[in-house]
């Protein structure tokens, strides 16, 4: 099966608060939760989380908790965390959360495992920047085998996951990233790799490094996705919430690093440069049909 050829309408939540936001953020996640109900009772495919901490706006520090608020809310949508920064936490922890997130929501939860790219948030949490890559390696291993009903050795105990997922692994992680390197692990893992930007080259390493190892393997690219609203009359919604816009581009594109590509990443700085450069839109209902039809996917994301 082609994944990169199934329908995807994704909502994306993510927390950050611009300045001129008029809502607390208790209000914005109880938002938050009331969309992902409605988005459940409409087209959207997929609920999109992400994981930042050390934010001054409040970006979304515990993707885990929320998404299984989410799951309790909904009954059918999938719900994604992407990335996860598996190198911030204990494998045994994630794997506890994931198998039960798997159980409760009946198979409807996924994690796009990821590196991370801000020095911060490994200083914070008491992890090795320098290392990073080495530890990703470890964790992601070592939570691989507790999802897949193995036994790890974890600080010198033989551990088992209880109780364990029913979902297999390859439904319940993939690997993110944007480097050859990314791409091979994704391969060694036998995970699917999700690219954070639509380059040919790196499914070429990854579908290379998963013939050398004999691994089964899938790749699901983003389709060049542009964060996107809908409405009646687009140019009044510009003067209404291009503001918003503008935060939320200059606000992750602050955290831009020299080795991360994706295409999500806005180098705009003010509302018409953003407006030009189409990774922010605003459509009328007929023309995000027409984007649907065209590419297959569409990205909501109303909190901005």
């Amino acid at each position: 099966m082609d994944l990169n050829s199934q329908r995807k309408i994704e909502q994306r939540i993510e927390m950050s608060s611009a300045p001129q936001c008029p809502d607390d953020q208790a209000s914005r996640y109880r938002a938050a939760i009331d969309m992902a109900a409605w988005a459940d009772r409409n087209a959207v495919d997929v609920l999109g989380l992400s994981e930042h901490h050390v934010t001054e706006d409040g970006f979304l520090a515990a993707p885990l908790q929320l998404a299984g608020m989410m799951i309790a809310a909904t009954e059918r949508i999938r719900i994604s965390v992407s990335a996860l920064l598996v190198p911030l936490h204990t494998p045994l922890r994630l794997a506890e959360d994931i198998a039960l997130l798997d159980l409760v929501s009946g198979g409807r939860f996924s994690a796009t495992c990821g590196l991370g790219y801000r020095r911060q948030e490994y200083q914070a949490a008491g992890a090795s920047w320098e290392s990073r890559g080495e530890v990703f390696n470890e964790k992601l291993g070592l939570l691989c085998q507790l999802l897949s009903g193995e036994q790890a050795l974890i600080n010198g105990i033989e551990t088992s996951l209880t109780p364990r997922p029913e979902s297999p692994l390859q439904a319940l992680l993939m690997v993110g990233g944007n480097s050859p390197a990314a791409a091979r692990r994704a391969a060694r893992f036998g995970l699917i790799f999700c690219p954070a930007i639509d380059d040919p080259e790196l499914e070429r390493v990854y579908r290379q490094e998963c013939e050398h190892l004999s691994n089964w393997g899938a790749t699901i690219f983003p389709r060049e996705p542009a964060t996107t609203f809908i409405a009646e009359d687009p140019e009044a919604a510009w003067r209404d919430i291009g503001g918003y816009l503008l935060y939320d581009a200059t606000a992750y594109g602050a955290w831009r690093h020299p080795n991360r590509r994706a295409y999500a990443e806005s180098f705009a700085s003010d509302r018409d440069g953003l407006k030009a450069e189409g990774k922010y839109r605003i459509l009328t209902p007929q023309q995000a049909i027409e984007a649907i039809k065209s590419t297959g996917s569409l990205h909501l994301a109303p909190l901005c």
